[in-house]
């Protein structure tokens, strides 16, 4: 079986091809720098980029895999959550080569399409494990009960870690998107030069908030000259990093113990962070579990993961038909 999947969630246009070995023939990615200049994801502008590169970067999977449109058995396509201009383009043009082709489709949850990222690379990873994922729009733990059976067991109160990232790194002057660069900064500075607030949200250890933090790096940057700032800046960096990676660090280590796994699978655009990548290493050698990360071009938003959660889904029966909709917000099916 061969799956095609389809991911147009957000500022990133991916067509993918994989085999049901989990073997990636293609997985074609094109992100948009148009929103470097606005300092952050304009919806209109994304979806507008979506409906010029759909087509092209479908035509680029299937020349890489070298294959046609009739080797394709079933598609898969991101359905929600996202934006939902941007869905609208990737669920249309996949419901318009279902009902072309007669081929059955499947509508794909975004969150669930990055926690089977891992399966594409780590094919002894098997159910059950802790899920962390982990991105500009999304943070949270997940209790991968089984194949497709999930479990939310703690989510960000406000904002989403990427998010943060990218608000921090415009206060410092740094443009957007800001995680990569913040991470880059970081790797020289001094992490104990600031000690910023790790938040804990009561009554609910499994959850996520930054919002606070955001605020703390506010404060203290408001009555700062800028020659302190461009002076220190690897050192605030470094500091913000640190709280923020601990926090993450503290719960992923609850998660595990409170479950009783002994396994942790990391995705989504910030398990592409040095930082994280590190702190969850060594607490794994130290704490006798194991933690996988998808390869850096897996953690971004790509088709590959939206065609093996679908393969997934196909596996069990399970499919759509072509009154398929998006939708902007939607929990975790299981």
């Amino acid at each position: 079986m061969i799956v095609l999947g389809i991911e147009t969630s957000c500022d990133e246009t991916s067509c993918a091809l994989i085999d049901d070995d989990l073997r990636i023939l293609s997985n074609a990615i094109y992100s948009q720098l148009e929103h470097e200049e606005y300092g952050g994801i304009v919806p209109e502008v994304a979806s507008r980029q979506q409906i010029r590169k759909i087509i092209p970067i479908y035509r680029q999977s299937m020349e890489t895999a070298g294959l046609s449109l009739d080797d394709i058995n079933a598609i898969a396509v991101t359905c929600a959550p996202g934006l939902i201009g941007s869905l609208l383009v990737g669920v249309n043009f996949a419901k318009g080569l279902a009902f072309s082709t007669g081929k059955p489709i499947i509508g794909i949850n975004h969150i669930e399409g990055h926690i089977c990222s891992n399966y594409l690379e780590h094919h002894d990873l098997k159910p059950p494990f802790v899920s962390l994922v982990i991105s500009g729009g999304h943070t949270m733990l997940v209790l991968v009960e089984d194949y497709c059976k999930y479990g939310v067991l703690g989510r960000s109160r406000d904002e989403a870690a990427g998010e943060a990232y990218d608000k921090v790194a415009k206060l410092l002057g740094l443009g957007y998107p800001g995680g990569a660069k913040i991470d880059r900064l970081a790797k020289e500075g001094d992490p104990e030069f600031y000690k910023f607030p790790r938040a804990n949200v009561r009554g609910d250890p499994f959850a996520f908030s930054f919002s606070g933090l955001k605020t703390a790096v506010a404060l203290y940057l408001k009555d700062k000259p800028d020659t302190f700032i461009e002076k220190h800046l690897h050192d605030i960096c470094a500091s913000f990093q640190s709280a923020l990676i601990d926090a993450i660090t503290v719960r992923c280590l609850l998660a595990l113990n409170e479950t009783g796994l002994d396994r942790l699978a990391v995705a989504g655009g910030v398990a592409a962070n040095s930082a994280l990548r590190s702190s969850l290493g060594k607490a794994a050698e130290s704490g006798g579990f194991d933690v996988c990360f998808p390869s850096l071009e897996l953690c971004t938003d790509n088709g590959a993961m939206v065609a093996a959660a679908g393969l997934e889904r196909l596996k069990r029966g399970e499919s759509s038909d072509l009154t398929l909709d998006a939708s902007a917000q939607t929990s975790l099916a299981t």
